[in-house]
């Protein structure tokens, strides 16, 4: 699984605002696509150089500008100077161990979000930061890797009878929000399917695996709600319209947004609680499976109880002792005991404790 805290030692000492890549090091080319749009117009492209952007900052269109990768922080740099973004939002940029969170400007909003999805390869949860910059007519999204999260976003910008086109960038930073919450509910489908799994084993034959599973599935949960928990106060945020930027229109999607985060959060709390209910019963079933050993090991040493009395009468081998003498002693004394033994197990299983 991915590390809960990212080392942050090359930052130590530097001045605030300092762009210092906080991640995994790449050596791959930053992807840089932009689409400009209104309800009769649409272009698509991908761009070599950041400068070729520009041109869209005071664009009467609306301009998703993406760029995937923030390791090569000049381009970033860049890009605050001409879209005149504070340096310490684009250093929370470049910083991918932020926490979810909005910072509201005059000209602009910044957001910064996690994704969270499931490697089915890897089988652990990743958490990918996404920064969005929504300015009046454009929104910058920044991704840590090439990922194809908002490729139905792409799809229907592609398509001029859907009403996204007929909407301002406030309505884009709505969509793009939007798929990142959905794909907390899938994310939540994958992780139900997996607790069903553990919990069909843990009634049937819990072992150490099982144990190591629930493990592990609380530790995807906390992760989980690390990243989903900051999101109500973003939305939220957005939701209460405390931006001129976000039209009254607009609001009421957001408001649906909360709403899903909500069922989100409420979701995971339910979960944590169920693999506290696993653990309890994992503890309860290793607890019955000892009482039942010692039930067994009772039960044995209690048939040979008797057993044992009467062969240690008869191993005193004293001189006198009658029966000593009998031609039919021994066959009649192991008879007499297994005749003791199968009356008891009688006794038991009458009392169910067989």
């Amino acid at each position: 699984m991915t590390s809960l805290f990212k080392k942050r030692t090359q930052k130590v000492g530097l001045p605030p605002g300092t762009l210092i890549h906080i991640g995994n090091k790449k050596n791959e080319p930053v992807k840089i696509t932009v689409i400009d749009y209104n309800e009769k117009q649409f272009q698509e492209k991908e761009v070599d150089s950041i400068e070729k952007c520009f041109k869209y900052k005071d664009s009467s269109t609306v301009t998703w500008i993406n760029i995937d990768g923030v390791h090569q922080t000049e381009i970033i740099e860049k890009i605050g100077k001409h879209f005149t973004i504070h340096p310490l939002i684009l250093e929370d940029v470049v910083s991918t161990d932020q926490r979810p969170k909005i910072d509201i400007f005059d000209e602009y909003i910044s957001i910064i979000l996690k994704i969270p999805y499931y490697d089915d390869e890897k089988q652990e949860i990743n958490i990918e930061q996404v920064s969005l910059i929504l300015g009046n007519t454009f929104v910058i999204s920044f991704q840590e890797n090439e990922k194809y999260f908002f490729e139905p976003i792409r799809e229907r910008l592609r398509k001029i009878n859907y009403p996204i086109r007929k909407f301002g960038a406030d309505y884009l930073a709505y969509t793009l929000i939007d798929i990142i919450v959905d794909n907390c509910f899938t994310l939540l489908e994958t992780l139900d399917n997996k607790m069903n799994t553990i919990e069909e084993k843990l009634l049937g034959h819990p072992s150490k695996a099982t144990l190591y599973a629930i493990h592990d599935l609380k530790r995807k949960l906390l992760f989980l709600n690390k990243s989903i928990w900051p999101l109500r106060e973003v939305v939220g945020s957005l939701e209460r319209g405390e931006s001129p930027l976000i039209k009254n229109s607009t609001k009421i999607y957001f408001r649906d947004i909360y709403d899903h985060t909500l069922h989100i959060l409420e979701n995971i709390e339910t979960f944590r609680e169920m693999i506290t209910g696993m653990l309890d019963i994992y503890l309860s079933s290793l607890s019955n499976k000892m009482n039942e050993t010692i039930m067994f090991l009772t039960i044995i040493g209690t048939i040979f109880i008797p057993l044992t009395f009467i062969t240690g009468i008869y191993g005193m081998n004293f001189k006198y002792m009658p029966e000593l003498g009998w031609r039919l002693g021994y066959p009649i004394a192991i008879l007499f005991m297994a005749g003791i033994a199968i009356l008891m197990l009688f006794y038991f299983k009458k009392k169910k404790w067989l």
